[in-house]
């Protein structure tokens, strides 16, 4: 790697820390400067605009995502296995990330839901990729015969997300102590409810 992309990797990991606090909207370059200690000049050439910013700081945050929650998912046998390994790696992504103002996916998407343009287009387009990727690996689980053949794989990636919406919520907005420990009720519940039943013994 050129030193030229590893410091522009560093600035952007720096950004998406501070984009996690402020949003995306709060991300300005002239911020990000002062953050740094850097010239507000030197990061315009980086960047040229606000908006580009933006949309590589997504990008950045997805990298992360994925070197600490999906490569270490697929490590985990195929099945339930590797659905559990997501959850668990999901729920403690945003601690592993340094990210001190939480999730800036659901930051982001509360910003950017009815702002169109470049960076809400790239949110949209990891977050489908994300839910694609979490049903695939459902449907591992069926192919496994570890879960339903009549699963609906969408509906379950679906509610898996809806579960870290909520710990999000609780955790970051309600400061609920139990956040987690409800959060995981709630998957055992989807994983129980998505099962094969064990076939019974004929007499």
């Amino acid at each position: 790697m050129r030193k030229g992309e590893i410091t522009r990797n560093a600035i952007l990991d720096r950004a998406v820390r501070l984009a996690s606090q402020v949003g995306l909207s709060g991300l300005t370059i002239g911020r990000l400067a002062d953050e740094l200690e850097l010239s507000k000049s030197g990061l315009f050439a980086h960047f040229q605009s606000k908006e580009t910013l933006q949309v590589q700081v997504l990008g950045r945050a997805s990298h992360m995502f994925v070197q600490l929650v999906v490569r270490p998912a697929l490590a985990a046998p195929r099945g339930e296995p590797r659905i559990r390994a997501i959850f668990d790696r999901w729920i403690e992504w945003t601690r592993k990330a340094e990210l001190p103002g939480g999730c800036l996916f659901v930051t982001a998407a509360a910003e950017l839901d009815d702002r169109p343009g470049p960076a809400r287009d790239r949110l949209v387009e990891l977050q489908r990729e994300w839910m694609d990727f979490i049903a695939t690996v459902v449907k591992t689980g069926i192919s496994e015969g570890h879960l339903r053949e009549d699963l609906d794989v969408d509906q379950f990636a679906h509610d898996l997300y809806s579960v870290m919406l909520g710990y999000h919520h609780a955790d970051r907005l309600l400061r609920d102590p139990r956040a987690q420990s409800r959060a995981r009720s709630a998957f055992e519940s989807l994983l129980s409810a998505a099962r094969r039943e064990p076939r019974r013994r004929t007499a």
